[in-house]
């Protein structure tokens, strides 16, 4: 008897431990913090979706963070450009463009005068020359401001001007 039971008990020991098994098999959820199992799927389809959408709020943010930065610092905001690039500009007759130091135009459609209130009023870099304030644009050169406050007033009509750099419309 003492051979039953000892084979009995062996075999309720094993029959417990193999249900305790599956239980917690069973029990665990896959990925979870008890079965910390990473896989492929998970990474593409949840982790990296939830990184990618807290880069972009956090660059957002940030963008305008360095906006209320520009603007506070006087920089060329709301209402104002600034481009390293040639960009489009259309005037209606009496509008004035104000560029910053550096800021370069090209007339292209219209007639437009500089408008500064002492000299140099803008360089024509095209010829090398010097524009008064009041004198006229020619169209297809280019001109730099190179003093604060410095502009160009579209005489009549619709104006075009290609313009690098950064300017306010008034």
């Amino acid at each position: 008897m003492n051979r039953k039971n000892r084979a009995a008990r062996m075999a309720a020991a094993l029959l417990a431990a193999v249900l305790l098994t599956v239980t917690l098999s069973a029990a665990a959820e896959p990925g979870s913090s008890k079965d910390p199992l990473v896989t492929l799927s998970y990474l593409n389809d949840t982790y990296l979706s939830t990184i990618l959408e807290k880069v972009d709020a956090r660059i957002q943010q940030r963008n305008a963070e360095l906006l209320g930065r520009l603007v506070q610092s006087g920089g060329t905001a709301s209402g104002a450009a600034s481009s390293a690039n040639f960009v489009l500009v259309t005037l209606s007759g009496g509008q004035t463009l104000t560029g910053s130091v550096g800021c370069e135009v090209l007339l292209r459609v219209g007639t437009a005068a500089c408008v500064a209130s002492s000299a140099p009023g803008l360089i024509d870099e095209t010829t090398g020359t010097t524009l008064a304030g009041g004198s006229a644009l020619v169209q297809n050169h280019l001109y730099m401001m190179t003093v604060e406050n410095r502009g160009v007033k579209a005489s009549a009509g619709t104006v075009k001007l290609l313009v690098r750099g950064g300017y306010t419309v008034s």
